[in-house]
């Protein structure tokens, strides 16, 4: 099991001490780190910054979003992003969901699977920079349909450090899960549990037995975000993590789709989604996380007093999880890097 640093998107302002974390990160051996967007600070620049400051640590973008830039504009971005870490980039993209992409960046949401295949083929063609970049898709086209008529197909003026630098995508349905693990290198994963594994290891497998699959299961990435919480007792730890998981599944999406709230009904937890959903939406946020279950939690996060999180730590090691993302300041990176690196 291999570590990675969550840092994630800006709140209000830039995170405090981040370069500190990051580089004790590095000291502690952590595989990699991570930064998002949303619609605030965008995931490549704080990327590109912090890594500057760094020598051996694996950088990538968890995620940046589809609708945020043309499938070249990011091609040219990772191009760039790798060159300068001397190739420690990874590529981690996401559909984001419909109230950002149009609400945000204006662009249509409808058929973002076929619309995610379309954009990783286009950067895929771009790296390879075999022959100018030309696509007619249902969603990009390359020159532009239309227009003045003037486009013309042209690659690369830069020749990429790595041409199979190594993409992963954010999913959470089985649908989605079975794209990545037939297009991508990697599976950026979250509310994953352990006690689900063989749900999604079928869903990744529909995908690697796919004609023309990239990966298979030997050399495919997971990389799954795992809150760990210690505390003295589950319900202390419990209660600080009650009030995300209310966030994502009454908040982050419409009450009709929200995708991380259909991994929750998915885990057996209709019942109590719709009640946190519907306290949510209602803006009483507090009763929401109050009704956010204990057992929910220990699902897709790790609690407790140490003892215990180091018992639940071997059912995340059997499972296709190969890196663990985590969150924390530096006293707890090296509480989780004793843990799960020894």
């Amino acid at each position: 099991m291999k570590l990675g640093l969550q840092v994630g998107y800006w709140g209000a302002g830039p995170p405090v001490g981040a370069p500190e974390l990051i580089a004790e990160a590095e000291r502690l051996g952590f595989d990699s780190v991570w930064t998002a967007e949303a619609y605030g600070s965008d995931a490549l620049t704080p990327l590109a910054w912090w890594g500057g400051q760094t020598s051996r640590i694996k950088l990538g973008t968890s995620i940046a979003q589809l609708a945020a830039r043309t499938p070249t504009a990011m091609a040219m971005a990772a191009i760039t992003l790798d060159y300068l870490s001397g190739g420690r980039f990874i590529l981690g993209l996401g559909a984001s969901g419909p109230q950002v992409v149009e609400g945000w960046y204006g662009q249509p949401y409808p058929k973002p699977l076929a619309r995610t295949r379309e954009y990783v083929e286009i950067i895929r063609k771009t790296l390879a920079r075999d022959e100018p970049v030309t696509f007619d898709g249902e969603h990009y086209q390359l020159p532009y349909r239309g227009g003045s008529g003037l486009g013309k197909p042209v690659k690369s003026i830069v020749h990429p450090l790595r041409a199979d630098l190594p993409i992963y995508l954010a999913s959470e349905g089985p649908k989605n899960v079975a794209l990545t693990a037939e297009i991508a290198d990697g599976w950026l994963a979250i509310y994953y549990s352990p006690r689900f594994d063989s749900f999604y290891r079928d869903a990744l497998a529909e995908g690697f037995a796919r004609p023309g699959a990239r990966c298979t299961a030997a050399d495919f990435e997971v990389a799954c975000t795992v809150p760990i919480i210690p505390a003295e007792s589950v319900e202390t730890a419990a209660d600080l993590y009650r009030p995300v998981l209310a966030l994502y599944i009454g908040g982050m999406g419409a009450r009709d789709v929200n995708f991380h709230a259909d991994v929750f009904s998915r885990m057996g937890y209709e019942g109590e989604r719709k009640k946190i959903q519907d306290l949510y939406l209602d803006g009483k946020k507090a009763e929401a996380a109050a009704a956010v279950p204990t057992a929910l939690v220990e699902d897709v996060a790790l609690v407790g007093p140490l003892e215990k999180i180091r018992d639940d730590l071997e059912m995340w090691r059997e499972s296709c999880v190969t890196t663990m993302l985590v969150f924390g300041d530096v006293p707890m990176l090296r509480t989780v890097a004793e843990l799960v690196l020894g």
